[in-house]
């Protein structure tokens, strides 16, 4: 017996698609990173979203997410918390980021920031966690060994995810050369900044409850 239907598969496959190519905190954020930053920092980043996401489906299966729904204070808590990081972050792209210039930090260092930031917009990301718990469980088939096809759908969307973030990433690193002028970077990192700002108050609105 296998896991899950081509029917369900396509299906929850082009749901994940619709839902990725909505814009969003994580396609902001790696957006601004890759064009500022460039590609190895968007990856590293993308990375760290991954396993956010992985970790948040790995939860709904245990029944964590769904603990996390229910509840308004764990809810709201989480909420809270991501809108604040997102403002954060910025408000540190925003800033001059003297910090993380080349002759004060290694690449490995750096990489590993942009990677553990990524993990963070979706652990605090109750979306996310809604998306596992309300969404991905109307394709699961009664039928079906059930943890299995939880666990295979919360790959696949992964998946999903992370081939769309890698595109961003890949469109957004290709503006790098055209921002290495210092006062065009300090403008569009400050613009990008700002729409970031702004998607976190959208996130603050469009998640309440």
């Amino acid at each position: 017996m296998t896991f899950i239907s081509l029917e369900s598969f396509g299906a929850f496959a082009v749901t994940c698609f619709v839902i990725e190519v909505t814009p969003g905190p994580n396609m902001a954020y790696l957006a601004i990173l890759s064009a500022t930053r460039g590609r190895r920092s968007g990856f590293a980043a993308t990375a760290g979203v991954a396993v956010g996401l992985l970790i948040v489906g790995i939860a709904a299966a245990l029944g964590l997410a769904a603990a996390i729904s229910s509840s308004r204070f764990l809810y709201e808590a989480l909420r809270w918390g991501g809108v604040v990081y997102l403002l954060w972050l910025a408000w540190d792209g925003w800033r001059d980021n003297r910090e993380t210039s080349p002759s004060r930090i290694d690449d490995s260092t750096l990489d590993s920031a942009y990677f553990m930031r990524g993990l963070a917009t979706n652990i605090l990301n109750p979306k996310a966690a809604v998306f596992y718990v309300a969404v991905l469980p109307t394709f699961v088939e009664p039928v079906r060994p059930i943890l299995s096809q939880t666990m295979l759908l919360s790959i696949i969307y992964v998946m999903i995810a992370t081939a769309m973030h890698t595109v961003i990433v890949l469109l957004a690193g290709a503006a790098l050369p055209l921002l290495e002028d210092p006062d065009r970077s300090r403008i569009a990192r400050r613009a990008l900044s700002l729409a970031l700002a702004l998607i976190a108050v959208w996130f603050a609105f469009g998640t309440a409850r």
